[in-house]
């Protein structure tokens, strides 16, 4: 089978900064070419118009004409354009695109087209009790009516979607799944204790949450590091540019000195960072389904994140992890300090942790259940 991607993002050091979406979709395309179809990722919002091969996998850049108040509506329509003459070049079978701002809603392609939930601008500000913008919701409720066949990446995602849009679409779950071999449990030789958090610095992931956990870790025990690994982004509730700076002011002037941002980090570079905590902490209260959450489990890591959700997909309570609510600051740190003190109860979840990615989030799996829908999806627009 020969499948397109649309995607504003991909882990590609030619194509910018990349965030839960383009490692998804990079997980799931390496599978999809392991298993012997053709992958090809339309990677819009770029500098210049061009392609290239990462791997066996295609990549076409494309640039967003700049007309005002046309922009968005040609950079869909240049999408189009190309899907559909990849599509009659028999260069692709499907087209796939996230929910993110709708991007698929004015695109017509001539082969099916399904959309993945992630979790759209709707879904997030909903979770984040923020108003959404009009012409967002809009455009990602047509995009949602309009799609040949609907993937979530977990259940809930899919039920608050239909609600948000007052629709009743069918939909298959279809987990976020990661490359097992990328993501293999390693020995620990780090002589620290270290907590760590990788993704986007923002206040919907917990981030002005995590310094009062931290503080209350730090009473207990000076000596252990938190490490901060991700994008920084500007805070929409204050205006403040900066989430790391919001969230310098909120830790106490001890425990700061314990605490080490590393910034954005090249994605072939988290492995060793993760081998290296003791713990992996997010306090998130915006998900879909979080791909990192997937990595730290697959290294073997104790885990102690959000319980809002799509959390349960993910984390059995006391068996693979600990779920806490963000606010919980005092039963959140409690988490934290029991797996930093138990370290046979810290293996104990990274190991059942282990077992359930590869039960349930190996990119293979995914990659076999994506292809049946898409070929499921194929038969019935072709009736």
């Amino acid at each position: 089978m020969k499948i397109a991607f649309i995607t504003p993002e991909y882990p590609h050091e030619s194509l910018g900064h990349s965030g839960g979406i383009g490692t998804s979709i990079k997980h799931l395309a390496m599978a999809l070419v392991k298993q012997k179809h053709k992958v090809s990722v339309l990677v819009y919002g770029q500098k210049e118009d061009g392609f290239f091969k990462d791997g066996d996998i295609t990549i076409y850049k494309i640039k967003n004409p700049k007309i005002k108040g046309l922009s968005w509506f040609l950079a869909k329509k240049k999408i189009e354009k190309l899907a559909n003459t990849l599509h009659s070049e028999n260069k692709i079978d499907i087209i796939e695109a996230p929910d993110w701002t709708g991007i698929s809603s004015f695109i017509n392609p001539t082969c099916p087209l399904v959309l993945r939930l992630h979790g759209s601008d709707s879904y997030f500000c909903h979770l984040d009790n923020r108003k959404v913008k009009t012409i967002n919701k809009y455009h990602e409720k047509k995009a949602f009516k309009n799609a040949d066949g609907i993937i979530s990446v977990s259940k809930y995602t899919a039920q608050l979607t239909n609600t948000l849009f007052g629709l009743n679409r069918n939909f298959k779950v279809i987990h976020n799944g990661i490359n097992l071999k990328l993501f293999s449990p390693q020995e620990n030789t780090s002589t620290e204790k270290t907590i760590l958090y990788f993704g986007t610095l923002i206040r919907k992931k917990g981030l002005l949450e995590l310094p009062y956990i931290f503080n209350l870790v730090h009473e207990k025990h000076p000596k252990v590091k938190l490490v901060l690994v991700g994008k920084d982004s500007p805070d929409i509730t204050t205006g403040n540019p900066s989430t790391w700076q919001l969230m310098k002011y909120l830790f106490t002037k001890t425990s700061i000195k314990q605490v080490d941002y590393k910034g954005a980090v090249d994605y072939s570079k988290m492995q060793n960072l993760i081998k290296k905590a003791n713990v992996c902490v997010f306090p998130t209260f915006a998900e879909a389904l979080p791909v990192s959450w997937i990595e730290a489990m697959a290294m073997e890591k104790a885990v102690v994140a959000s319980n809002i959700g799509w959390a349960k997909e993910v984390i059995n309570d006391k068996k693979e992890g600990f779920l806490v609510h963000p606010t919980e600051h005092n039963i959140f740190a409690n988490r934290i300090l029991e797996l930093l003190e138990n370290e046979t109860l810290s293996q104990q979840f990274g190991i059942a942790a282990r077992k359930k990615v590869e039960t349930t989030f190996s990119n293979d799996l995914v990659a076999m259940q994506s292809v049946e829908f898409y070929s499921k999806t194929i038969k019935e627009k072709s009736k």
